[in-house]
């Protein structure tokens, strides 16, 4: 059964770019356009990891990570930052932070490393 990557960002075209990534690498994916919904969706959907943007409408990303490490069974899903904003210190147990724009390659090598 392939690794579920559950993408939280309020730009379709980053999100539907990442779908392809992660598909064309053999991950699944589910997607939230904020983090209230991205609550929701990891909740339901239990994703191996989540990448994150900072900056949305909204609930800002920080707040999102805030909310999550606070439940027992979702704060050890490992978290990439993929924002266009320096903050790279706003989510300390980020496994990574990848900056907009990315190169994909080394996107799905954090990924790989991260959950195989």
């Amino acid at each position: 059964m392939p690794k579920k990557i559950l993408i939280i960002d309020d730009d379709p075209v980053i999100v539907k770019y990442l779908q392809a990534i992660f598909s064309d690498n053999g991950y699944e994916s589910c997607t939230a356009s904020s983090s209230m919904e991205g609550l929701d969706i990891v909740r339901k959907e239990k994703p191996d990891l989540i990448t994150l943007d900072l900056q949305m409408p909204g609930e800002w990303g920080p707040r999102f990570y805030r909310k999550l490490r606070k439940d027992a069974e979702l704060r050890d899903t490992p978290i990439i930052v993929i924002s266009g904003i320096d903050g790279a210190h706003a989510i300390k147990d980020a496994v990574a932070f990848v900056k907009k724009p990315f190169d994909p390659e080394k996107l799905v090598g954090i990924v790989k490393n991260t959950i195989g």
